[in-house]
């Protein structure tokens, strides 16, 4: 049997996604996700961002584990949490300068993310690194599962189109749609974030409620 300190793989992994999704569930990371989540792009680069910082800094953290000293154990996690943040800057900056000043501070804000101290607190300092890695890419792709699904949303509102700024950009509703430019301004992050945890509360609820008859007929 799986025991607390190491739980099943699958469990581990597929929590993050759903059960224990960061922003739909536990609501963190909330900068980010209302900042950078106006168009698909963004929110997809800003979550495989803070997926490769959270996995290399969780692995690194389980490694370390047995050797940093418990008074110094935030600030060791903070500077190696600062150390890929930096490594994920320079990247971004290679790969696209106008995806980079899209995504402006909020690269190096991920250092302070909650999530990601968090996880490397709770979860990676105290298991063994497979199954830190685990946990942080769960969290870390549950993370970009919810920044896309605001992403999605907010670009087909506000700009009628789909990967805005690649080749691969889709108009979806026509050169007649009319923009919702509230949808690519901060309140519109709100509203879309408020439509998301109203829609995953309605459907834990729907959940609860058919397993509620099935446990009193097996009863």
């Amino acid at each position: 049997m799986a025991t607390p300190a190491s739980p099943a793989s699958a469990d581990v992994f597929l929590k993050g996604l759903i059960k224990e999704n960061p922003v739909f569930v536990m609501l963190l990371g909330m900068c980010p996700v209302l900042a950078v989540s106006n168009t698909v792009i963004n929110a997809v680069s800003m979550g495989l961002a803070a997926t490769f910082v959270l996995t290399m800094s969780c692995a690194l953290v389980s490694l370390l584990r047995h050797f940093v000293p418990k008074q110094v154990r935030i600030a060791t996690y903070i500077v190696i949490i600062a150390t890929f943040v930096t490594m994920v800057d320079y990247m971004i900056q290679a790969i696209s300068l106008d995806l980079y000043n899209s995504l402006g501070a909020f690269i190096a804000l991920i250092v302070v993310n909650c999530i990601i101290l968090g996880r490397a607190e709770a979860f990676a300092s105290k298991n063994p690194p497979i199954t830190a890695i685990l946990d942080a890419l769960g969290m870390g792709i549950g993370f970009t599962i919810a920044l896309l699904s605001l992403g999605a949303v907010r670009e087909l509102l506000g700009f009628g189109t789909l990967f805005r700024g690649t080749p691969i950009e889709v108009a979806v509703f026509g050169p007649h749609f009319e923009p919702w430019s509230v949808m690519i301004l901060p309140p519109g992050g709100f509203l879309t974030l408020g439509g998301w945890l109203l829609f995953f509360n309605w459907w834990k609820e729907r959940k609860t409620t058919r397993q509620t008859p099935q446990e009193g007929t097996q009863a």
